[in-house]
């Protein structure tokens, strides 16, 4: 099996828009289809290469484009960060399901109290949804499709249809997100596990805007790419 390898380093030594760009758009096939094709001379072969990609990059080349008071000496922070998030083609980063903007750590962040629900309790939530996804694809005879991510589009409407206020929010969110049918596909899968995470057997509104939420950012990724 072929699975790429994308170190990230918590340093930013080994972050995404370092890699060169079509090294990054190499992915774009494997995470829509779970499969690579490699075509040499008369020869075409076809290898399973199902992955999870996790991936992390600063706002801007230095990072502190979005620090309080920091002005860039090259340029304007806005066209800064542009410059560098542009690396990523807009076509990969539809094809990530979220992401999500995490702030600097400050000072006072790390004399908090821990969360209330630790990883344990995170982890067997997850296995939950896991086989609450497994039992209903394998009550509908899908075969190779055990998680939500997995479903094919045409039973999106039978496993995941929004109720009458997500879908009018998925709509009104469609233009404003310029959803593709890429995107809209993804975030009616997210918003199902979201469901499955709480064990609701429906998606509803509050599932479809976290699901949504997460496709914010990577509309402002897009316009810069």
């Amino acid at each position: 099996m072929w699975v790429p390898r994308i170190p990230i380093s918590c340093g930013g030594c080994y972050i995404i828009p370092e890699f060169p760009p079509q090294v990054l758009d190499s992915l774009r096939q494997p995470i829509e289809t779970g499969e690579v094709a490699i075509s040499r001379a008369n020869y075409r072969n076809v290898y399973p290469a199902r992955f999870q990609l996790v991936a992390a990059m600063n706002p801007c080349r230095c990072g502190h484009a979005n620090d309080p008071g920091y002005a860039c000496k090259r340029q304007p922070n806005e066209r800064c960060v542009a410059q560098y998030q542009s690396r990523i083609s807009g076509p990969l980063i539809d094809r990530i399901d979220m992401h999500i903007e995490v702030a600097a750590v400050t000072a006072a962040d790390l004399v908090l109290p821990p969360p209330a629900e630790g990883s344990a309790e995170v982890a067997k939530r997850v296995a939950a949804a896991r086989e609450r996804q497994s039992e209903r694809y394998r009550g509908l005879g899908v075969e190779g499709a055990l998680t939500n991510a997995a479903c094919p589009p045409a039973l999106l409407d039978e496993v995941a249809k929004p109720d009458a206020a997500g879908l009018a929010l998925v709509r009104n969110a469609a233009n404003a997100l310029r959803l593709t049918a890429r995107g809209y596909h993804r975030v009616i899968k997210v918003a199902r596990t979201l469901a499955d995470l709480e064990g609701e057997r429906d998606i509803g509104r509050i599932h479809l805007a976290e699901a949504l939420s997460y496709r914010a950012a990577a509309d402002r990724m897009g316009q810069a790419a």
